[in-house]
Formats: structure tokens, C-alpha cells, sequence
């Protein structure tokens, strides 16, 4: 999906205008991958726009520094407020946000302790990640014949720029074959993750989702549905799952920043319950978009307002 530029980016302490955030051509994160990053969306409310689980978000995004030993030379109070003070700059009422963190120029070589570590906070409107067609009626999806990384390969607990290049592969390959997204099996060929997204299955009324064991990212979305389906009077569940048991499902969805709540009405071309949305995942849709927007007040915490 394309970029839509806006007025400024936030970068090492300072708004700079979007055309002048730039880094070396040496630097450390873009030859090896020495990054870490997040994704968060801000949404409009009745009391403007906010931040969707801003510091769960900049919690894990220092979780995944440490695991790459990069400390973050900014405050986690002074990463809220450049966020808050960017969207406000830019005149967003809603938008997604990406912070990132990576080695700069400075050292070269894969010893990265050297290199300076440099932050950066960019925003900008995006719409529906799969298509605003997909949200009602599914994404169609395959399995990748790409497997998601071990875990003793590269941590799955850590959101890393270089952990990605394996979901380029299983991304790209599914665009190529006409699907919208691709699912990965870890080596056991157990169900791991989208490219991008966690998996959900409905089975009988049933949620359940594999656990972060298998190679997923623990992802912000994918907790929140959680409680919110558990909430709703649902039964959730984290165990392993095959290929078949996505074939088998009566509803399989993603869920994810990007994504959000994201329905799968077909996976290898085959078509899942009544392929499109089920009414579970409608209800999760419902449930998860009121609390986003403040309607909810069961989780109007998980909001971190941009004007207060």
C-alpha cells in the first residue's frame, strides 16, 4: 500500500520535514538488518485522536532492543510525547505510527556495539492493510512454502527489521500466485504466523491461536482480541495447529496492527466455512473497532489520548 507523506517525521529528538529524514548510506541497520521497530495505530475518537496500546507497544519495542543489546538513548516518556506532539503537528485525526530504532553510521562490520543507535517516529493515514474488500469479505490466502525462522535462529519475542526478510519471501511468493497474504509453518510444520499477522481459528464457537512457542510474534492485537473474545463469553484457546486445521475451520481471521481484525475466506483454494466473514469474526470486528474508537469504556486504558 502506498505512503501518503505529511508534513513532518520525528528523528533523533527533532521534527525534521519529510523529505529531510534521512541516514547514511553506511549505516549499520541498513547492511545488516540491526534494527528493531513497532507498528501502532492512532484512531479517531469523540476526544480525539489516540493511540491504540501506545506502551505496550513501546514496551515491547524496548524488549526487542535489549534482546539485540541496543539500548534506546530516548525515555519511554520521551518517545509518548514525541508520538502525541507528531500527530498533533501533522494534523492527523487517525493514522498508523512506525518508531524505529537502528544502528547508524559510525562502525562497520557484524559487531554492531560500536555503531550509534538512532530513533525514528513516522506517521502518516493508512487504510484497511488487505483491502477494505477483505475486511467483510476475507482475504484469500496460501501456504507458504517459505518456513518461519527458528527460534533459536532469530528470537521471535523481538520485533527486528532483519527478522522480516523471511515474510518478504512468503509475502511476495503469494502476491505472485494471486493471493492477498501468505501463512507460515514453523519447522515442525506447525501454523506459526501470517507475513505480518497472527491466526486466529473458530472452531464449534471455540477460538484458538497458536502460542508464541511456535516462532509468532506475541502480538498487541492478538492479546487484545483475546480478552475481548474472552470478554464476549468465548472460550480461548493457545495450542499447536496443522494446515489442515485451517481447511477444517468454521472461520479463520488475522489479527495484527496493520491487519487489524482481518477475516480468511479461502486458504490453498479451499474455501473456509461460508466463504467470507463469519458472524464470530464479525462480532470481534464490532467489539475490537467500539473499543478503539473509546466507545467502549471497558478498555478506554488501552488509549492513550493525543491531546490530553
Amino acid at each position: 500500500m502506498p505512503i501518503t507523506e505529511v508534513d513532518k517525521i520525528w528523528m533523533n529528538g527533532e521534527l525534521v520535514a519529510w523529505n529531510d529524514a534521512q541516514i547514511h548510506v553506511l549505516s549499520h541497520g541498513l547492511h545488516y538488518g540491526s534494527g528493531v521497530f513497532e507498528g501502532m495505530r492512532a484512531y479517531a475518537t469523540s476526544r480525539g485522536p489516540a493511540v491504540w496500546h501506545l506502551d505496550a507497544h513501546l514496551d515491547r519495542m524496548y524488549a526487542s532492543g535489549a534482546i539485540y543489546h541496543m539500548e534506546l538513548p530516548y525515555s519511554k516518556e520521551e518517545l509518548i510525547q514525541a508520538t502525541k506532539e507528531l500527530i498533533r503537528v501533522n494534523a492527523l485525526d487517525s493514522c498508523y505510527i512506525r518508531p524505529i530504532a537502528f544502528r547508524g553510521y559510525g562502525e562497520m562490520g557484524v559487531n554492531p556495539l560500536a555503531a550509534p543507535v538512532e530513533v525514528a517516529i513516522a506517521v502518516w493515514p493508512w487504510g484497511a492493510y488487505l483491502g477494505e474488500d477483505a475486511v467483510e469479505q476475507g482475504a484469500r490466502v496460501k501456504v507458504s512454502s517459505w518456513k518461519r525462522h527458528d527460534q533459536n535462529s532469530l528470537p521471535s519475542a523481538a520485533k527486528a527489521t532483519a527478522t522480516y526478510l523471511g515474510s518478504i519471501l512468503a509475502k511476495v511468493e503469494a502476491v505472485k500466485g494471486g493471493y492477498d497474504e501468505a501463512i507460515l509453518l514453523n519447522h515442525a510444520g506447525m501454523i506459526a504466523e501470517g507475513s505480518g499477522e497472527n491466526v486466529f481459528v473458530v472452531d464449534r464457537g471455540v477460538l484458538i491461536t497458536p502460542p508464541p512457542a511456535v516462532g509468532a510474534l506475541g502480538g498487541i492485537t492478538r492479546s487484545s482480541v483475546i480478552t475481548i473474545a474472552r470478554d464476549l463469553g468465548y472460550d480461548v484457546i493457545e495450542r499447536d495447529l496443522v494446515r489442515t486445521d485451517l481447511y477444517l475451520a468454521d472461520e479463520v481471521f488475522f489479527t495484527g496492527t496493520a491487519a487489524e481484525i482481518t477475516p480468511i475466506r479461502e486458504v490453498d483454494d479451499r474455501s473456509i466455512g461460508i466463504g467470507h466473514r463469519g458472524p464470530v469474526t464479525k462480532e470481534l470486528q464490532e467489539a475490537f473497532f467500539a473499543a478503539t474508537k473509546g466507545d467502549d469504556q471497558r478498555y478506554v486504558d488501552w488509549l492513550t489520548f493525543v491531546d490530553d
